[in-house]
């Protein structure tokens, strides 16, 4: 999309967080955890690092394929990391984005664990091969 350009007519540096973030979104929806479950049960993810590894420029208009993997978890779900791979539509692998994050509790405005009811699903997300229990 156009709002997505930087001044070097290529996607913005930022552009790349949003669809990983949208992507993790996406997955955890069609798993059962979605935004109407994280209300009623007042937690939410957290993000405690984003890294973001640019190899290709996309350009406008360009259709993306970005990958979700669980790359590491505690046994609960607690804690987690995740890695999102980025594909132009040509196929080409134009980013890596690896983030660790957990729960929060919305109410105590503290890190929580992911109630049993959820642990399952969670845990449903594709295992990376190098996937490793924290």
């Amino acid at each position: 999309m156009w709002s997505h350009l930087d001044a070097n007519m290529h996607m913005r540096h930022s552009a790349y967080a949003d669809f990983a973030a949208q992507a993790r979104i996406v997955v955890l929806d069609r798993l059962g955890m979605d935004l109407k479950a994280f209300k009623h049960l007042k937690i939410g993810p957290i993000l405690f690092r984003e890294e973001l590894v640019y190899l290709r420029e996309v350009g406008i208009n360009e259709h993306l394929k970005v990958t979700v993997e669980l790359t590491k978890s505690r046994p609960d779900g607690s804690r987690w990391s995740i890695r999102h791979e980025v594909f132009r539509e040509d196929g080409v692998k134009a980013a890596v984005i690896n983030v660790d994050g957990a729960w929060l509790d919305l109410v105590k405005r503290k890190l929580t664990a992911l109630p049993d009811e959820l642990v399952e699903q969670f845990f449903r997300l594709n295992k990376s091969p190098d996937y490793q229990e924290a």
